[in-house]
């Protein structure tokens, strides 16, 4: 038994199919909208946080699909613009204390006080915490 060579037309044909499958393979990943990244998303659920709540650095990193990743938020927050109207102050540590310092802290626990949000010592009350969803 020979092997059959394949003819130069039956070669053509072969390659135009394949080139018109990696095309519409390329046309259905081009409708695919891209994810959006990391920052954007913790932007997206900080101004989510309503008024007299708060959620924490490690709440909001489970939330966007990053659990463990706390410091991702508090970089992104960090990096803010100074004219954000994002309310980046209702974020705080795992302690709902406040974890800015040199004068910072002092703004953030002003903003939250006149958002009704009580502190006891230097924490937050338990029932500021933001529970998302259940709102």
């Amino acid at each position: 038994m020979g092997v059959r060579k394949k003819t130069k037309s039956q070669t053509i044909k072969r390659r135009s199919a394949a080139k018109r499958s990696a095309k519409s393979a390329g046309c259905a990943s081009k409708l695919q909208a891209p994810a959006p990244a990391p920052n954007e998303l913790i932007w997206q659920v900080v101004a989510m946080i309503p008024q007299g709540k708060v959620a924490t650095y490690g709440q909001l990193a489970a939330l966007i699909g990053f659990p463990s990743h706390a410091r991702l938020v508090g970089r992104t927050l960090r990096n803010l613009p100074a004219d954000s109207k994002l309310p980046w102050f209702r974020v705080v540590n795992a302690g709902m204390r406040i974890s800015l310092t040199g004068g910072g802290e002092a703004r953030q626990k002003r903003l939250l006080e006149a958002e009704g949000i009580t502190f006891i010592g230097k924490r937050i009350a338990k029932a500021h915490r933001w529970e998302a969803g259940l709102e």
